[in-house]
């Protein structure tokens, strides 16, 4: 992992926030390269969900809704942590995360007294100071702020701690507006904030979070069908991005194991340095939010099917993965050092194209003007097409090792000879082997690569 975090900072994918002031606990901030391939990643995960399907709509909510939505969707009175403090030095941390790390058990579904009696038959201290250790006790895990420009006499209101929940209000709307019919699915990508102990491990867990979600409304008789449907397209989205097979793992979840409101839940599972952590769930959320804000509004959330007549409210099927996570399990999974010559170390990222930073890099062996002009005509030529950076600084080898740190999939380099015969070196990332191409061959040729 330290590798990985290194390798982040180095090169422009994260940094931690606010770091000339010391920091600040659990955020992080994306660098040059880390906001490219986060964004890289948000117009792949539109092109494969939505635009490639037609029952499939984007939507955008805002971050701040009336409090009455939380009220409704539960998470004013559930959405807790068990916490636990350290009387000697004040530290606080989760619970259940504490007990897991330190008994090697599973408490999943154990209240906060049965916590507070495993803390104390086995004399759990606290990690940081080996202090005594407070009874576990609930906390809230939304922001909680006030609207209106005098603070105590505005009205409550919360950060989101999801984003789907934006979505179930506008159901109607988007009903009426788009027309669209049941099966129909409505994507979004947006910011949601939890105000949680988080255990570390880079940006695995944050305060802040982007995440991917899907809400496909479905008959309540077709659930099981549409549930493995929309799994299918998941499976097929982690292939289409390059995660390997043996990095993910499904498990379903028992009754006591689910959220509250989901009927079925399956978790992916992916392989961290840190071991099998959550990288996605995929929940059968049944009828509950609609439900729950018919009832809470006064207002029927359901679908008349004009050609059956018949009016019902449809059940929810929800992927849902947080995109930082994500972000942090393609570096994973795609980070490899391996040996080159005698004593070198290569370190390549092996990036999808499709969500690396860069796609090719530009060279000039030769520092001299004329292979300069020809290495930023070929450069200026494909950045229309492609994502492309240009590099003149230090050997070439540097420049590979450098390009090949950040994923870039290929390296085109102009030297001496290209003046006289119009062809390039094309480096592949991965494999290092080259080719000699035509500059008038190179568009038909890189096609082939990034298709």
């Amino acid at each position: 992992m330290e590798y990985i975090v290194s390798l982040a900072k180095r090169r422009g994918f994260v940094f931690p926030a606010s770091s000339i002031y010391g920091g600040i606990a659990n955020t992080w901030d994306y660098g040059p390269l880390g906001a490219l391939m986060k964004n890289n990643i948000k117009n792949e995960w539109i092109k494969f969900f939505v635009t490639s399907f037609d029952d499939m709509v984007l939507f955008d909510s805002a971050i701040f809704q009336n409090a009455k939505v939380w009220e409704a969707s539960g998470h004013v009175d559930k959405f807790n942590d068990p916490l636990v403090d350290c009387i000697k030095c004040h530290k606080r941390y989760r619970a259940d995360t504490l007990l897991e790390d330190t008994l090697k058990i599973s408490v999943e579904g154990l209240s906060c007294e049965d916590m507070t009696r495993l803390i104390k038959d086995n004399n759990v201290k606290c990690p940081s100071c080996k202090g005594t250790l407070t009874s576990v006790r609930t906390f809230n895990l939304m922001f909680k702020t006030k609207m209106g420009p005098m603070a105590d006499d505005g009205e409550d209101i919360y950060l989101r701690p999801e984003t789907c929940q934006g979505i179930f209000i506008n159901f109607s709307n988007i009903l009426k507006s788009y027309r669209v019919k049941v099966p129909f699915g409505v994507a979004q990508i947006g910011k949601a904030f939890r105000n949680e102990i988080t255990p570390g491990n880079f940006i695995f867990r944050t305060l802040e979070f982007e995440q991917l979600e899907i809400e496909y409304f479905t008959h309540p008789n077709d659930v099981d069908k549409t549930f493995t449907e929309i799994m299918d397209r998941v499976k097929r989205w982690y292939q289409y991005i390059g995660i390997k097979d043996e990095n993910l793992k499904f498990v379903e979840l028992s009754e006591e194991e689910r959220a509250h409101y989901s009927k079925k839940t399956i978790d992916i599972y992916f392989k961290f340095p840190f071991g099998f952590k959550e990288l996605q769930s995929f929940a059968n959320r049944g009828d509950y939010d609609l439900s729950r804000h018919s009832k809470f509004s006064g207002e029927k959330l359901e679908y008349y099917d004009e050609v059956s007549k018949e009016k019902y409210t449809p059940y929810v099927i929800e992927p849902s993965v947080g995109l930082d996570r994500l972000f942090l399990a393609l570096l994973v999974n795609g980070y490899r050092e391996e040996k080159v010559g005698d004593n070198g170390i290569r370190v390549v990222l092996s990036l999808s194209s499709k969500i690396a930073p860069f796609q090719i890099a530009v060279f000039p062996l030769e520092v001299d003007n004329k292979s300069i002009n020809l290495a930023k005509k070929i450069y200026e030529d494909l950045k229309l097409v492609y994502r492309c950076t240009y590099d003149e600084g230090s050997s070439i080898g540097k420049r590979y090792r450098r390009q090949d740190e950040i994923g870039t999939c290929k390296c085109i380099t102009v030297d001496p000879n290209s003046l006289d015969d119009d062809s390039v070196t094309i480096r592949d990332r991965d494999t290092m082997k080259q080719d000699r191409v035509k500059i008038s061959d190179l568009k038909e040729y890189l096609i082939k690569c990034f298709t």
